[in-house]
């Protein structure tokens, strides 16, 4: 992972992002609303036009405008998004809660975040026939997976079988990313940090 993605993959953790969604009033969880910002930007959003945060606001705040401090913690977070997708090295990752949490808390969120992706990417690709076989193919399979109702036991196979998923939910969204996603300068926003 590059040295800027390193710097704010410290800052931007599901916890931190949960308690700053916390302090704003803002309802939806923290893979909700990583999960939808990121569909956005995988399906061609562009965030540095002003109108994409109206949208947004749309989706997860019932048309509210954000308060100052939220828009800021919705733009950056974007923005690593966005540089993270970009990464060469591949370091986009999903926000979830940490290993230490339970692993029925972790699918709740998974699903939670993948609910949330096909929202977000449904905004601005309405037409799947339009897309590659590839991209279809993901959106069909993120769609099972948004249906699972899982009864799980807590082991090491069960541990395993999440982590693949996780690990196919990110190539999946570098996938549709790299075919539909808008790409910005990496100068963009490089500097900015969450408060």
């Amino acid at each position: 992972m590059s040295e800027k993605g390193g710097d704010h993959a410290k800052l931007l953790t599901y916890e931190r992002l949960s308690e700053l969604l916390e302090q704003q009033d803002m309802l939806p969880s923290a893979a909700e609303v990583h999960g939808i910002v990121t569909g956005m930007i995988a399906g061609g959003a562009r965030i540095d036009k002003a109108d994409w945060l109206v949208l947004l606001s749309d989706l997860i705040h019932e048309g509210q405008s954000f308060k100052p401090g939220s828009r800021d913690i919705l733009q950056s977070m974007a923005e690593f998004i966005v540089h993270d997708l970009q990464d060469a090295d591949l370091g986009f990752n999903l926000l979830l809660p940490n290993d230490r949490e339970s692993l029925v808390e972790r699918l709740h969120a998974l699903i939670h975040w993948v609910q949330s992706f096909l929202v977000g990417f449904g905004v601005n690709q309405t037409h799947l026939a339009e897309l590659s076989e590839d991209v279809r193919e993901v959106i069909n399979d993120l769609v099972e997976i948004a249906k699972l109702d899982f009864m799980i036991e807590e082991d090491e196979e069960a541990e395993r079988a999440y982590f693949e998923v996780v690990e196919y939910l990110r190539i999946s969204t570098l996938l549709c990313f790299n075919e539909l996603g808008y790409r910005i300068d990496s100068n963009c926003g490089s500097n900015q940090t969450l408060h």
